[in-house]
């Protein structure tokens, strides 16, 4: 089967603008987590977040265009032009209908819906937006990019909560190293900051007062953050043929569902899909040099997380450098995946371990090289980005230098 390069990358959320601004973000361990200000959250449980700061539509996009389609929507769009624009690719009229676009959503529009509901049951207006419906549909990034694009092949949006973005990417992989498409613009999106949904995961009680403090003992939860972020991939050979920047390949994917709670986490369900990715690349576990963990930040995950990781990889997890992003950026639920396969994406370019952020206290029960507060300068030749959901499904994709 032909092998499936890396060769764009675009990014967007709380600690950069864009692709090298985030890269600069991962490299200096910079927090992106702040006070709220795109919803009123006094009297919450919690006040933070990690919202892209300093974003103005009207920058990206002619005023009609911002009334059609909802922030979430916009990040897709954003981050899709900017992987596309990185990979410089030569566009044909058959590369277009050769071209898939897969995308990962969680709450999609969410926020468009909630300002209707807003509208009609608490102002008493008559009518909601009338784009509401189609600036709602989880779908509408995918759609939006390839209007925007003129991309014609194959295109559509997974939701698998904060999996989707790495079931999206492995999707996209599997369908060009198959050869049913010839590119793929893959990765994912999500804007949550509105009122209802604050109020939705305010009742949840797994959002950090404070901060995230991934694998740490005094952890208190996660920080919901947003943004977005794309890749490009295509057959390595014909990357090389027409001198493509490479950024490294994806060389295998995994997924499993644990079969066991809808919140609660399994340690099996993880394992499967981590030796998925291993036996799909035809790589072992010592091969791997560094883990983008799920990492939420929360009592239960961060510990099961940490089992599955020794399970997998036995004495080898001793070796591993492991991290988790989401103490910078946030969880962006179903833009998570995607911007931790960007952020190890970037770092095996770069050669360095982004780190675990707000690190205080080690635990016992999350006894790994969690890297933390500073990056390190290392060389990445094989990496593993994890992401686990809520409904236990799990999704692992697998990059190699």
């Amino acid at each position: 089967m032909p092998r499936v390069a890396v060769t764009g990358v675009g990014a967007i959320c709380a600690i950069g603008n864009t692709r090298e601004q985030f890269t600069q973000s991962l490299r200096e361990g910079r927090c992106g987590i702040a006070p709220i200000t795109l919803a009123d959250v006094s009297g919450f449980r919690f006040l933070n977040g990690a919202e892209v700061k300093g974003y103005r539509p009207e920058d990206h996009f002619e005023a009609k265009q911002i009334d059609l389609i909802d922030r979430f929507a916009q990040f897709a769009a954003i981050a899709a032009r900017e992987a596309v624009a990185d990979a410089a690719i030569q566009w044909s009229d058959e590369l277009r209908e050769r071209c898939a676009i897969v995308t990962g959503a969680c709450v999609g529009g969410q926020s468009t819906e909630d300002q209707g509901f807003w509208d009609v049951y608490k102002m008493g207006k008559p009518r909601v937006h009338p784009m509401t419906i189609p600036r709602t549909m989880a779908n509408a990034g995918a759609s939006y990019i390839s209007m925007d694009l003129g991309v014609g092949g194959p295109s559509w949006t997974v939701s698998t909560a904060c999996s989707s973005s790495n079931h999206a990417i492995g999707q996209a992989f599997h369908m060009v190293r198959a050869g049913d498409a010839d590119l793929a613009i893959a990765g994912g999106s999500e804007a949550v900051f509105s009122f209802g949904i604050l109020k939705a995961w305010e009742a949840m009680r797994v959002v950090s007062g404070d901060i995230c403090r991934p694998f740490s003992k005094d952890r208190t939860g996660m920080i919901l953050g947003e943004g977005g972020a794309m890749l490009v991939l295509e057959p390595l050979e014909k990357a090389l043929s027409r001198g493509a920047k490479v950024y490294c390949e994806i060389a295998g994917f995994g997924m499993s569902a644990d079969a066991h709670h809808i919140t609660q986490p399994s340690v099996e369900g993880p394992v499967r899909a981590m030796r998925m990715a291993l036996r799909d690349a035809g790589v072992g576990p010592q091969i791997i040099d560094y883990v983008n963990a799920h990492g939420t930040g929360t009592e239960a995950n961060d510990a099961t997380e940490t089992a599955a990781i020794r399970q997998v990889f036995g004495e080898h997890a001793d070796r591993l450098a492991v991290s988790s992003t989401k103490s910078m950026h946030g969880h962006a639920l179903g833009a998570a995946g995607a911007l931790e396969a960007a952020a190890t994406i970037l770092a095996i370019r770069d050669g360095f371990i982004p780190p675990t952020a707000n690190y205080r206290v080690p635990d016992p029960a999350c006894d790994l090289d969690i890297v933390p507060n500073r990056s390190r300068e290392a060389r990445i030749h094989c990496a593993i980005s994890n992401s686990f959901a809520f409904g236990g499904l799990n999704a692992v994709l697998l990059f190699t230098s």
